[in-house]
């Protein structure tokens, strides 16, 4: 943590870079303004009540890391100071309790279900439910898909050509979890043997990035123990995740397990970055007419990863495919975890902008590689009543294959 605060030269390039900046317009929302408050908490100097406000309003997207000419590794700092302050940091009851509910229900699928299915039913009674939990009401769908179940062992498809661990995740599994059928499915019809460990739970993500420490460390160490390693990689197909999994090292330094999660990093792949590298065995059908899509960077893909043109590339295999590009790609669309709920107006702003630059492109699907941007495009292109299709990549290359996009 040392090290990345004295890297900082408060310089000013991540200022454009950083959404809250744009959406507040103060120092301390910047990149460099928290690192300045960090550390003046962690030297004694400010109370962290000071701190507090502007530490919560990070969405943690990381945009200011390739956007620092320093190389600030700013995702050193910001979850690992949440993790130190945890016990400290003051918050009204209604917020704790909404930071519990979420903490118990989203990591777990059956929990998150029910939960969901709850919500539908205390929309109704919202005048009488607390302000602090109105925003999840506020975010539960009116539906949710039917459960989905995949088997621990999909066969590749023909000659087998690699073997793989596929993370199924927590909140897509109950929001979407077609995505995770699609993502099998490409792989099977690529020689790809895909393993869904049966033991495997939630990455950890939501843990970690609001400074739930212990909770983050079990779900670090149960995946660590729960995936193989006779495998050629662990995928995931949601960019939360899979940065969350990338993390693991900072989640368990100074413990005596912290080799094996430096190990266990290193094997974890994104499943279009996985795909590009082995190669579509064969292209998909694709369809008579051109399909305008848009694609949207999730920022724990394009800044927490550094995954831009892996996807964009397997959408433009897709005969008839034209992919265009949104205005200001960098800038997050506000999904960002439990964003939603903590910094509901900052995280509608930003949702309302982001669906308005998806119609700007003038394309008919748009697609993104993690369901929090996926579920926050589609709640705001619905309310602009827009009909573009909102997809992961993985599902257009299935309906592709299918003959169905």
């Amino acid at each position: 943590m040392a090290h990345a605060v004295e890297t900082c030269v408060h310089c000013g390039f991540c200022l454009a870079a950083c959404p809250t900046y744009r959406e507040l317009g103060q120092e301390m929302d910047t990149p460099r303004g928290r690192i300045v408050l960090m550390k003046e908490v962690l030297e004694g100097a400010l109370p962290l009540a000071a701190a507090q406000p502007h530490v919560d309003r990070c969405l943690g997207c990381l945009a200011c890391e390739p956007a620092c000419p320093s190389g600030v590794p700013y995702r050193d700092l910001i979850s690992p100071f949440r993790a130190l302050m945890r016990s400290k940091m003051q918050r009204p009851v209604g917020e704790k309790l909404r930071r519990m509910i979420a903490a118990q229900t989203i990591p777990f699928p059956a929990r998150f279900r029910f939960a969901v299915w709850l919500g539908r039913f205390g929309k109704m009674l919202r005048p009488l439910i607390p302000s602090g939990l109105r925003p999840m009401l506020d975010l539960a769908p009116a539906q949710i898909p039917p459960a989905q179940n995949w088997p621990v062992v999909t066969p590749a498809r023909g000659e087998r050509r690699a073997r793989v661990a596929l993370l199924a995740g927590c909140a897509q599994r109950v929001l979407d979890p077609d995505i995770n059928t699609a993502t099998i499915d490409v792989l099977s019809r690529n020689g790809v043997e895909v393993v869904v460990p049966a033991a495997q739970g939630c990455c950890g993500g939501l843990a970690w990035h609001t400074g739930d420490l212990a909770a983050a460390q079990a779900f670090a160490r149960r995946n660590i123990a729960a995936f193989p390693s006779d495998v050629d990689a662990i995928l995931t197909n949601a960019a939360g995740c899979g940065s969350a999994m990338h993390e693991y090292h900072l989640v368990l330094r100074g413990a005596a397990d912290e080799p094996l999660a430096e190990a266990f990093r290193k094997r974890i792949l994104d499943v279009s970055v996985f795909l590009h590298r082995l190669g579509l065995r064969e292209p998909p059908a694709g369809g008579s007419r051109t399909l305008k899509i848009a694609y949207h960077d999730a920022c724990h893909l394009a800044n927490a990863q550094g995954v831009r043109r892996e996807p964009r590339d397997l959408l433009r295999a897709i005969p008839g495919v034209e992919l265009c590009e949104l205005a200001d790609p960098q800038i997050c669309c506000g999904s960002a975890g439990t964003y939603n709920l903590d910094q509901p107006g900052i995280a509608a702003s930003l949702g309302g902008k982001k669906a308005a630059a998806v119609i700007a492109a003038g394309a008919a699907v748009v697609a993104s590689g993690n369901i929090g941007c996926l579920t926050q495009l589609r709640a705001h292109l619905a309310k602009l009543g827009s009909p573009i299709q909102v997809r992961h990549t993985m599902q257009i290359l299935r309906d592709a294959y299918a003959g169905s996009r």
